[in-house]
């Protein structure tokens, strides 16, 4: 199922938009969420076909929302890419057990992502 709605969840309004320039340039209808707790709202009320999460956040951070995501009925086919400066091995170890598709770090590189996406 090709994808057309992408939920960007990212405390940070400059990467939230750079991922909503890149992302709706190529075609893609975006929503974005500022928190995890907002994240898993917007999960549940916009069905969309990715999730990209960021995982330092204040509250619930995107580790937590991503294992929330995963493991709920409502949201568990959604497809999670976690977007992080996180960058170490075990960082992304841990948010692929959390039940990440994807990790990626940032600063993105958008012809990566867009890849990415692409292969889903």
């Amino acid at each position: 199922m090709p994808v057309k709605k992408i939920l960007v969840v990212d405390d940070s309004p400059t990467e939230r938009h750079f991922l909503v320039e890149l992302l709706t340039r190529n075609g893609y209808q975006v929503v974005t969420a500022e928190s995890g707790e907002e994240g898993i709202n917007k999960a549940k009320a916009e069905h969309p076909d990715l999730v990209i999460m960021d995982v330092v956040m204040p509250g619930l951070n995107g580790y937590q929302a991503t294992r929330t995501l995963t493991r709920d009925d409502e949201t568990k086919n959604i497809p999670v890419f976690v977007c992080t400066t996180k960058s170490q091995e075990t960082d992304k170890i841990w948010g692929l057990r959390q039940g990440a598709q994807d990790y990626l770090v940032k600063p993105v590189n958008p012809e990566e992502l867009l890849a990415k996406i692409a292969a889903l």
